[in-house]
C-alpha cells in the first residue's frame, strides 16, 4: 500500500512506473505549453494522458503511481500554491463566495433529486452525481459513499459521469470566461463554484491566466468543507430510515467517517498560508512558488489522463450522463446568475 504522509512513499518502489510516466508526458506537454502558450502545458497534459491512454492502456504497474501523482501530488501543490497566500486573502475570497457556494450546492442537490427521480435514476446514484456536482467530484463521492454504503456499480458510474463534465470544463470554461469578459478574480468564483474536482478547477484556472488560480482555489476549499454536513445529513437521513445500523443493533455514524470525509491536507493547506501571513516567506518567491505549483498541477493532470478509461464511461450509460449535464449546466448557469446578483462577477 502506497502511504502518502510524509516521505514514505519513496520507500514504495511500485509507484516509480506511474509516476515517472506522468512526469514524462507533463514535460512534453510544458514544452508544447511554451510553444502554444494560449493553451498551456495543463491542457496539453491532461489531453496528452488521455490520447495516450486510449492509444494504449497504461500496464498495470503504473496504477499505484498515477494514483500517488493524481492525488498526493495535486494536494501538494495546493498546498505549495498556500504558500503565496495570506489569510487576509482566503478569508475575503472564501467569505465573498459563501452565496454563490450555497445557491449552486443547493441547486445541485435539489436538482438531482429531481431530474434523477425524471430519468428514473436510483436514488443512491442521483445522490452520487448531486454531491458530485454540488461539492467536490470523486472526494465527495468517496466520502457519501461511505456514509450511504452504495453499490460499486453506483460509483464507477458516478465518478465516470463526474470525470466526463471535469474534462469538458477544463477544455471549456477558460474560452468562456475570456468570452464573457471574466476577471481573474470573477472566473475562479466560477471555476470554484461550477467545476467538480479539485483538479479540473485548478487546470481550468490555470488555464485562464494568472490571478485566477488562487481565487478559485480557496473558494473551491470553501466548497470542499461543505463534505462534512452534506455526510452527516445523509447519515441522519440513513439511520432514521434504519438503513445504518452498528453492531450493537444501533443507528449511528461514527466520528471515524468524519474523519475520513474531512480532507487533511487542508490543514496543510492553512499552515501554508499561515506561513506567509506571518512573512516567513518572502515576496520575492510568489512567483517562483507559483511556477512549482503549476509544473506539479501539469503532473497531477497527466496521471489523471492517464488513468482515464473511456470503458468505465461508456459502462456508464446516457442516463447518469444525461443527469451528470443538466446538473452541470444548471450549476454553471447558477454560480454566474448570483455573481451577478450579488455583485461578485467581474
Amino acid at each position: 500500500m502506497i502511504r502518502a504522509g510524509g516521505l514514505s512513499w519513496l520507500r514504495e518502489a511500485s509507484v516509480y512506473p506511474g509516476l515517472l510516466l506522468a512526469i514524462a508526458i507533463a514535460g512534453v506537454a510544458t514544452i508544447l505549453g511554451h510553444v502554444l502558450p494560449v493553451v498551456g502545458p495543463p491542457v496539453f497534459a491532461i489531453v496528452g494522458g488521455i490520447v495516450v491512454a486510449v492509444i494504449r492502456v497504461p500496464a498495470p504497474s503504473t496504477r499505484p503511481g498515477l494514483a500517488f501523482a493524481s492525488r498526493a501530488v495535486l494536494q501538494a501543490s495546493i498546498v505549495v500554491l498556500g504558500l503565496g497566500l495570506s489569510f487576509r486573502e482566503v478569508l475575503a475570497t472564501g467569505a465573498a463566495s459563501l452565496p454563490v457556494l450555497f445557491g449552486s450546492l443547493a441547486v445541485a442537490l435539489v436538482g438531482a433529486r429531481f431530474f434523477g427521480r425524471l430519468l428514473s435514476i436510483g436514488g443512491d446514484l442521483r445522490t452520487l452525481i448531486g454531491v458530485g456536482t454540488g461539492i467536490c467530484g470523486a472526494s465527495a463521492i468517496a466520502a457519501t459513499d461511505a456514509v450511504i454504503s452504495a453499490s460499486e456499480a453506483d460509483v464507477s458510474y458516478a465518478i465516470a459521469t463526474i470525470f466526463t463534465f471535469n474534462v469538458i470544463a477544463v477544455l471549456t470554461f477558460p474560452t468562456l470566461g475570456h468570452v464573457l469578459a471574466l476577471s481573474p478574480r470573477g472566473f475562479g468564483l466560477w471555476a470554484g463554484t461550477a467545476i467538480n474536482d479539485l483538479s479540473s478547477v485548478v487546470a481550468a484556472a490555470t488555464i485562464f491566466g494568472h490571478g485566477a488560480t488562487s481565487s478559485a482555489v480557496v473558494v473551491k476549499l470553501t466548497r470542499t468543507l461543505m463534505i462534512i454536513p452534506i455526510a452527516i445529513t445523509l447519515a441522519v437521513v440513513r439511520s432514521r430510515r434504519g438503513a445504518s445500523i452498528g453492531s450493537d443493533g444501533r443507528h449511528r455514524f461514527d466520528a471515524a467517517d468524519i474523519r475520513r470525509a474531512f480532507p487533511v491536507f487542508i490543514v496543510w493547506f492553512l499552515v501554508a498560508v499561515g506561513l506567509d501571513t506571518l512573512g516567513v516567506i518572502p515576496r520575492s518567491w510568489h512567483g517562483s512558488i507559483s511556477q512549482i505549483a503549476e509544473v506539479m498541477i501539469t503532473v497531477a493532470l497527466a496521471a489523471i489522463g492517464l488513468s482515464t478509461r473511456a470503458r468505465d464511461i461508456r459502462r456508464a450509460g446516457l442516463r447518469p450522463l444525461a443527469l451528470g449535464a443538466i446538473l452541470w449546466i444548471l450549476v454553471a448557469v447558477t454560480s454566474l446568475g448570483l455573481q451577478h446578483a450579488t455583485g461578485a462577477l467581474g
